[in-house]
């Protein structure tokens, strides 16, 4: 293959484990397990946490958590927030660990706290004035928080190599089809409307503007 650098397995899951285990150290202070970090083309999520996933074939009383990131938006986003995502997802697996883990998909109290502990700050939004708990959340890399100083020494010591999913690229058409697929929400009720984005839908119930939702994760 034309400018083949190195195996790109090796070099994406070396990335991923010495992100995962330099996190572990400076920000969960070496606590978490080992996992298998894996990647999914989850649609409308940046990455998901899955507890105790995985069991080992030869040795069935092992059990593994997982995380997963996915690789569509590694071409969209830089390596600093492809990082967070992990970081974020690695806040489930101390949550489900060491904290108690809320309904399946739900972000609590105690997993906020745990975000802003390590730097990120939780928001329904993408924005810092967002709610901090909710069904399906994001995040803000908090400027001065511990996370900013950790992944800037880990890309500083480790650049990362990753390889991003070429289905991204779509043909105009497919762009402006997937384009009118936006979904919006109402704050109140939960009513879902799908449309373009920036449209200034109004929900019919609520006579309030419904807020479009951009990938997430969970």
């Amino acid at each position: 293959m034309k400018g083949k650098t190195g195996n790109p397995t090796v070099l994406t899951y070396t990335s991923l484990n010495t992100a995962y285990e330099f996190f572990n150290r400076e920000l969960f202070g070496g606590s978490l397990p080992p996992c298998l970090i894996t990647m999914q083309r989850h649609k409308g999520a940046y990455g998901f946490f899955s507890g105790e996933r995985f069991v080992s074939v030869a040795h069935p009383d092992e059990v593994t958590d997982e995380i997963a990131l996915n690789p569509v938006h590694f071409a969209s986003r830089k390596p600093t927030e492809v990082f967070s995502t992990l970081a974020h997802e690695m806040t489930h697996l101390w949550q489900h660990h060491f904290g108690t883990p809320p309904r399946t998909g739900y972000h609590n109290r105690e997993w906020a706290r745990k975000m802003r502990e390590i730097g990120l700050i939780p928001t329904d939004t993408g924005k810092t004035a967002g709610k901090e708990t909710g069904q399906h959340m994001s995040h803000v890399i908090a400027a001065d928080g511990r996370f900013a100083s950790a992944v800037a020494t880990l890309l500083r010591e480790h650049p990362a190599t990753l390889y991003h999913d070429r289905s991204g690229e779509q043909d105009p058409v497919q762009k402006k089809k997937a384009a009118s697929k936006t979904k919006y929400t109402c704050p109140v009720c939960g009513l879902h409307a799908w449309a373009k984005p920036a449209a200034p839908l109004i929900c019919g119930r609520c006579k309030e503007a419904m807020a479009a939702e951009e990938p997430q994760s969970k």
